[in-house]
């Protein structure tokens, strides 16, 4: 087959900044992404959550621009914007009708440059609240809401960057002061830990110039840390396990494993397992243990890949009322167990490679997910061009390669089980080993 190619340019200001840009004519819109290279990761102990307080902080306003103003300007100039926090990243982003692509540009220069002139007690008080109640309503009342928190906090030992979560804990956002967040922006925000990547409808040279007109006299930062973590080794060393008594409707089984670091051609492999494993109706698990058995209301499996640490491969299956963990887990492990014991055949991988080439292929097709994908592998790969290596080497794993990614990293001694069961259901109180 024919692998589409985008096409692009990469290049750096004399402050750092890099910026990659990829013409595409076919409709009149462009999209705006911009990743800085700052994440939870970054977060020193006792200031958990500030790279996402920060994310919601960078909407309240700067020099020239008024409160909540950013989105109103661009929702009234027709486009939609958001903005997200991971381990690795911190990233922003605008999809507009191509004429508003100025404004875009304008905007996310005026807060990298000046967002501390409108940073105020107030502002800070007011996300911070904000969230609160965000870790409130999405973690800690939320049904299975804990699940990543504690399966990160088993699979990254307490001092490694990965082992918080993103959202960060009360303590340390009670704690935050303005000079800490202060002090946060100055030594990230700066637009040599930057990648900003424009897709669209794009006149290259018009860009360029608002480009060096808006983020050209910005102020890079020579001091940036260094980020070294302590490196790991593929396995854990052992099986993890921790029953978790919550206010849930089922009983549900959460199993992780350390994975591959981002770039390594293995996380191919395993992403072809998960769509072996769980991708959709007529995936191995949930022929087994939905469909044929009926002892479980649904199953998931898929991979997340970082750039410092190990990645996670992970997924759940959730008990029907009328079923036993012990039968759900007996019938996920052996799932496991096989798909590292024997290749997977031919109609297998060819169904994972279908979906997977349709999902690659579709969001290809979005303007702003090619930026996001520009930015994101230049940010952690230091390659734009990686978003047209992608689907060639998935069309390349061969069953024997799914096979042995999975009998290295899907064994019992690098395996973290977590058991949600209701807590009125009578079960002894959490354990781990």
């Amino acid at each position: 087959m024919t692998v589409p190619t985008v096409r692009y340019t990469d290049e750096r200001l004399p402050n750092g900044l890099r910026l990659v840009i990829s013409e595409d004519h076919l409709v009149p819109v462009v999209a705006v992404n911009l990743w800085y290279a700052v994440g939870s990761k970054h977060e020193q102990p006792g200031k958990t959550g500030f790279a996402h307080l920060f994310e919601h902080v960078m909407f309240q306003g700067s020099r020239h621009v008024a409160k909540t103003e950013h989105f109103a300007l661009v929702q009234a100039a027709g486009g939609s914007l958001n903005g997200s926090t991971w381990l690795d990243r911190t990233n922003y982003y605008e999809t507009v009708p191509s004429h508003q692509l100025e404004l875009a540009l304008w905007l996310e220069a005026d807060r990298m440059g000046t967002l501390l002139e409108a940073l105020s007690q107030e502002n800070l008080d007011n996300q911070r609240a904000v969230v609160k109640n965000e870790k409130r309503s999405s973690y800690d009342n939320q049904p299975y809401g804990s699940w990543q928190e504690k399966l990160f906090g088993h699979l990254y030992p307490e001092g490694h960057p990965y082992h918080h979560p993103t959202i960060g804990s009360m303590e340390d956002l009670d704690a935050a002061s303005l000079e800490d967040v202060a002090a946060f922006f100055r030594t990230y925000y700066a637009p040599n830990n930057a990648v900003l990547s424009i897709v669209g409808d794009v006149d290259p040279s018009l860009a360029r110039t608002w480009v060096d007109r808006y983020f050209g006299p910005l102020a890079a930062n020579a001091a940036i840390p260094t980020f070294r973590p302590h490196p790991l080794p593929l396995t854990l060393g052992g099986e993890h396990r921790e029953i978790v008594p919550d206010r849930v409707p089922l009983p549900r089984i959460y199993v992780g494993y350390r994975a591959p670091q981002l770039g390594d051609v293995r996380l191919y492999a395993l992403e072809m397992a998960a769509q072996v494993l769980a991708g959709g109706k007529g995936s191995r698990l949930h022929r087994r243990l939905v469909r044929d058995a009926q002892i479980a209301q649904d199953v998931a499996m898929f991979g997340l890949a970082f750039s410092s640490g190990p990645s996670v491969f992970m997924g759940w299956a959730t008990v029907r009322p009328d079923a036993t963990v012990e039968a759900v887990e007996t019938g996920l492990f052996d799932e496991l167990a096989r798909i590292c014991r024997e290749p997977i055949s031919d109609d297998e991988l060819g169904r994972a490679k279908a979906l997977i080439e349709t999902d690659e292929l579709g969001g290809l097709q979005r303007v702003g997910e090619r930026a996001d994908r520009l930015s994101g592998y230049a940010t952690q790969l230091d390659d734009p061009g990686e978003i047209n290596r992608q689907l060639e080497r998935y069309l390349a794993v061969t069953p024997e390669d799914v096979r042995a990614a999975c009998a290295e990293c899907l064994v019992a001694d690098n395996r973290v089980v977590l058991t949600y069961v209701p807590a009125d259901a009578g079960r002894e109180p959490a354990e781990t080993a």
